[in-house]
């Protein structure tokens, strides 16, 4: 498979493709980010890689982020994590609270906002510095040592982070954390606040389309059967309230994040990351999920 001729495709056939929608600016940080950046970085099995446009900018990888702590909380909460969060879609929108006030505070999915607070506190029970621990699990699996949080984005989470403040104290009124508030939304904004480009994402990614292991030392991280389980949560529930519409356009598991950025894998096979950060009304670029839909529609392969 062409794959570089592939990608060289879909840069031509987007570059004026209109998506509409906008940069979000409820994280006044992301809102700086101009709307014209376009990026997609592929990297296969055997480490051959293909890329076009801003691949190598690192941008907020927001949400992206749940699929890696959601990874520590499987390896080191093991089965015991499903009885505070679910693996159901939410069918509402991220930051939701109805369904928590309907389920006893327990959330649908870890990809909601609602059910990676959960997974936050998870975390912060089982390791020492889960901060420092994510950080070095993100560095090696992405086989770079320069990977950091964006501490100026953290800071403009937390103070406009309203939304969140009230999930996680109303998760903890029913009694669904256990930890302090602020240590868990500062765990929490942290993670969303990591700075990685398409390279690093598709190279990070590589994981959960090769059994748990890692692109260049072939080590195993997590598990074949988590990394089964991860993939199938992303199928269903990786984005949020336009899951299905991801699933029927791309036919891959995948992640979206509103800094623009959205992985998607295919197990196997490869994995790939696309940026471009104009957001649809769901919360995902449009045009990211539209250069996917080009590459399965390309290639013929999707998983089904």
């Amino acid at each position: 498979m062409d794959y570089q001729a592939i990608l060289n495709v879909i840069e031509k056939e987007l570059e004026h493709f209109d998506p509409g929608g906008k940069v979000p600016d409820y994280i006044p940080e992301l809102a700086k980010i101009p709307a014209d950046k376009f990026g997609m970085h592929l990297y296969c099995l055997d480490g051959k890689n293909f890329s076009f446009g801003d691949h190598d900018e690192r941008f907020s990888i927001q949400s992206i982020s749940k699929v890696f702590t959601l990874a520590l909380a499987k390896k080191h909460g093991g089965k015991k994590i499903w009885k505070r969060v679910d693996v159901e879609p939410s069918g509402d929108p991220f930051n939701s609270l109805l369904q928590l006030e309907k389920e006893n505070g327990i959330p649908r999915n870890p990809f909601i906002n609602a059910g990676s607070l959960v997974i936050a506190d998870i975390l912060i029970s089982e390791l020492e510095n889960p901060k420092e621990y994510l950080l070095d699990f993100v560095r090696e699996i992405s086989d770079d040592p320069t990977i950091e949080y964006d501490e100026k984005v953290a800071a403009s989470e937390y103070q406009h982070g309203y939304r969140n403040i009230a999930l996680v104290n109303y998760m903890k009124s029913l009694g669904n954390i256990e930890n302090d508030a602020d240590d868990i939304l500062d765990f929490y904004f942290h993670q969303c606040s990591i700075a990685m480009s398409c390279c690093q994402l598709a190279k990070a990614f590589v994981i959960f389309a090769n059994e748990g292991k890692t692109l260049i030392t072939n080590k195993k991280v997590i598990g074949t059967n988590s990394a089964k389980r991860i993939n199938a949560i992303m199928q269903t529930c990786g984005f949020y309230d336009e899951a299905g519409e991801f699933s029927f356009r791309v036919g891959l598991p995948g992640k979206s994040g509103v800094g623009g950025g959205i992985v998607a894998v295919h197990p196997g096979q490869y994995s790939v990351a696309v940026w471009s950060p104009l957001l649809n009304e769901k919360g995902n670029s449009e045009k990211g999920m539209k250069a996917l839909e080009e590459l399965t529609s390309l290639t013929g392969l999707s998983i089904f």
